[in-house]
């Protein structure tokens, strides 16, 4: 399992530097191909199109060839692409690639946080997944430092083929590392879980589906994570430019200000699984989304460098456990079905990311930063209320699992 995990949190590190890529280049690829903000956002909203897909195919991609088939498959598109990326070539083929970016980090995520959550033990999911997240975070962390670096140079386009030798490398450990035990749940398996079943002589294994009583859970959880990623994604692919617009800043700090808030986001991580498995999921998230609130609201009406500065750290301190706690509480009201629920989850964060990040960048066109802002705003409210009412409906669903139990007892 150890094994697993460290492979597991490289991949993840991987992901966080392929997701913030274009958040972290945005500005000097506009500059590059002469490009404003609604038609550079296309970059973004390409890839997110592909995680998207990405994520949806990975449950029937894992199912027909196994999950580590599927990862190297993963993780050889996004080192295509990243290859690709490093020529850069005419902006109609950058959209092109974009998709296939996303479909490598977008299965990766689905499957190895799928894999994580249904292989550790209940008291450590929200831990392991935290684990996880940390490395992510690193990954997202390191990409606008590193990006604001080789800008201060002149040399920002070496960070496409940096993260191809990255993705190769992880590729090829998901193709050759062995995980012990775990090889039987994530290995090279050449027929499915039922023809392995009827091999052995053991009954098949009957397919688990979503219930009517698991549909007002799983339709809000689906909302909240569709908010969650839009919003994570239009705030830390347009913080450079809201500090840039805004205050003035100049592109290099403006850049090592989105570090900050990967840095905090880190911080908060290595605290937040055992907080969450301390006051339970839904408190903890409760308490992110109102901290949330709080801050893009007063981030709208601050016009310094230093309070916007301020209010991004706290931002990503509170933010830092949503994701990972999010997934683990929706797999804990949704039993039997981990890989399924959690790729729907990722999925609906893959189309937020895709929708929100080109609103934002229309809005930045067209009425500036503070109205942008404000729609930032705007989304962690009905993050807010999206989660109040997940929250309803997962109490419920408990309540009518456990009732039937309490009826038969003597």
């Amino acid at each position: 399992m150890r094994k697993l995990i460290a492979v597991g949190s490289l991949s993840y590190f991987l992901i966080g530097l392929a997701m913030v890529l274009t958040g972290a280049l945005l500005e000097p690829i506009i500059a590059y191909y002469d490009l404003d903000y609604k038609v550079g956002s296309l970059w973004i909203s390409d890839q997110f199109v592909g995680y998207l897909i990405g994520v949806l195919v990975a449950p029937l991609l894992t199912s027909r060839i196994g999950k580590r088939s599927t990862l190297v498959i993963a993780f050889g598109s996004l080192t295509v692409a990243q290859a690709a990326y490093s020529i850069l070539p005419p902006w109609g083929l950058m959209l092109v690639i974009a998709p296939l970016a996303g479909l490598g980090f977008g299965m990766a995520e689905a499957i190895v946080g799928a894999t994580i959550i249904e292989l550790s033990d209940d008291k450590n999911k929200a831990s392991s997944m935290s684990f996880l997240e940390v490395f992510f975070g690193v990954g997202a962390l390191v990409m606008p430092l590193g990006a604001a670096y080789l800008i201060h140079l002149g040399y920002w386009q070496l960070t496409f083929p940096l993260l191809t030798a990255i993705a190769g490398v992880t590729m090829l450990l998901w193709l050759t590392v062995s995980f012990g035990k775990a090889d039987d749940q994530i290995g090279w398996p050449s027929r499915s879980a039922e023809a392995r079943a009827v091999a052995a002589g053991k009954a098949p294994i009957a397919k688990s589906k979503y219930t009517r009583s698991m549909v007002p859970f799983l339709t809000f959880g689906i909302l909240f994570f569709l908010i969650y990623v839009g919003l994570e994604m239009s705030f830390s692919n347009y913080l450079a430019s809201f500090l840039m617009q805004r205050t003035g800043a100049q592109e290099t700090n403006a850049a090592s200000v989105l570090s900050l808030f990967w840095l905090f986001m880190v911080i908060g991580r290595l605290f937040a699984g055992r907080l969450a498995d301390r006051i339970t999921y839904p408190v903890y998230l409760m308490i992110a989304c109102i901290g949330s609130v709080i801050v893009f609201a007063a981030s709208a009406v601050t016009m310094s460098f230093t309070g916007l500065v301020v209010w991004t750290c706290i931002g990503g301190l509170i933010m830092s456990g949503m994701f990972a706690v999010g997934l683990v509480y929706a797999n804990s009201r949704i039993e039997g079905l981990t890989e399924r629920t959690t790729s729907l989850m990722v999925a609906a964060g893959g189309i937020g990311g895709a929708i929100f990040p080109r609103i934002a960048g229309w809005l930045m066109d067209s009425y500036g930063t503070t109205t942008t802002m404000w729609l930032i705003a705007g989304l962690a409210v009905l993050m807010l209320v999206s989660l109040a009412f997940m929250a309803v409906a997962g109490k419920r669903r408990m309540d009518g699992v456990k009732e039937p139990e309490a009826v038969a007892t003597p």
